[in-house]
């Protein structure tokens, strides 16, 4: 066990943003992950982070809409709300909170140094939000709010994730405590990163323009099988070794997929498809694509049909949080010094 297993009780925290259209990329690398944890019994809590999305500007319908989705794909997926804890950030405060602490312990350096801002603001940065800029000490917030022990992530949010844990030791340091764990990454399965379609150097997008880039959860059977027919790939067989995918992104991102859907190893499935052409391979992707994902569709459509239902699984959800996170937060603040009445 990892030093913070040691000394907190083993729990999970991640959060996915209600940006609209959740992608196989989001399913594999993150929703069909927090399901494995859920079952293996681990403390679980799921959020859908609305504070984070406002962050460049949103539609507030839309934003309402893609939240209650959002809920509907992890309870599709299998997140099981009387197991983990599952709610939306904006109706549990002490993650607002809990950022405004962590803002004035996280140095502008750190933030200066995150590739994610530099990557969504690009050249205009002087026109993005402070939002966008301090989004990693409320993350940072999110996951310490519940002394979260361990976090799945991508690749991509590890860096994120390595300045919450700077954050928790310099809060400790300069507080003389030993109260925030180290948060622990969890980086398993063989589709953490899932690719474009079209491009196996670019990671899957919501925002791609072509909507043949990615499989997105509503999609129905046909056209998830039509996807992967026309899926980037080429004239090679597939390898029966992983060294075989050098310089093969499609190929990999493929295999990957098929691995990841499969709960196989790549090794596995190359052991099973190496030296198959992709004539041959593509149409067996397709069939288990299908069978896993379409169900998924299906019962989020069923769910988006009572969508009061979904808000009441989250304000139940809300409570559950609120409770784990409201001492936490009050401790926190005996401990910077703030004056609370009793």
């Amino acid at each position: 066990m990892t030093d913070a297993a040691q000394t907190h009780p083993t729990r999970i925290f991640s959060g996915i943003q209600p940006s609209g259209n959740l992608t196989l990329g989001n399913y594999l690398g993150a929703l069909k992950r927090f399901v494995e944890k859920q079952n293996e019994g681990i403390e679980s809590i799921y959020c859908m982070v609305d504070m984070h999305a406002i962050s460049v500007w949103q539609d507030p319908a839309d934003l309402r809409h893609a939240t209650r989705e959002l809920a509907a794909g992890f309870i599709a997926s299998g997140i099981d709300p009387e197991k983990s804890v599952l709610f939306n950030q904006s109706q549990v405060s002490a993650h607002a909170e809990l950022s405004w602490i962590f803002n004035c312990v996280a140095r502008m350096g750190w933030m200066q140094r995150m590739t994610q801002f530099k990557d969504k603001a690009g050249k205009n940065a002087q026109n993005a939000s402070l939002g966008l800029f301090a989004y990693p000490a409320l993350m940072a917030a999110d996951i310490l709010i519940y002394h979260a022990t361990h976090v799945p992530v991508g690749d991509d949010q590890k860096q994120h994730l390595e300045l919450t844990r700077d954050i928790a030791a310099k809060f400790n340091h300069d507080y003389g405590v030993d109260f925030f764990p180290m948060t622990e990454p969890v980086i398993e399965g063989a589709a953490t990163r899932v690719m474009s379609l079209r491009d196996g150097s670019k990671k899957m997008s919501k925002s791609d323009p072509s909507d043949m880039s990615r499989i997105n959860m509503t999609d129905s059977a046909d056209d998830i099988a039509k996807k992967i027919r026309k899926a980037k790939s080429d004239a090679d067989a597939l390898p029966s070794e992983i060294a075989g995918f050098e310089d093969r992104p499609e190929a990999r991102n493929l295999v990957n997929i098929y691995a990841g859907l499969a709960d196989m190893t790549v090794d596995q499935v190359l052991a099973d498809h190496g030296g198959s052409q992709f004539g041959t391979f593509k149409p067996a992707l397709a069939e288990l694509a299908v069978a896993k994902l379409s169900p998924i569709s299906s019962e989020m459509s069923r769910l988006m049909q009572d969508t009061a239902e979904i808000d009441k699984i989250l304000g139940r959800g809300a409570e559950r949080a609120e409770a784990i996170a409201r001492p936490i937060l009050e401790k926190t603040y005996e401990i910077v010094g703030f004056v609370r009445s009793r």
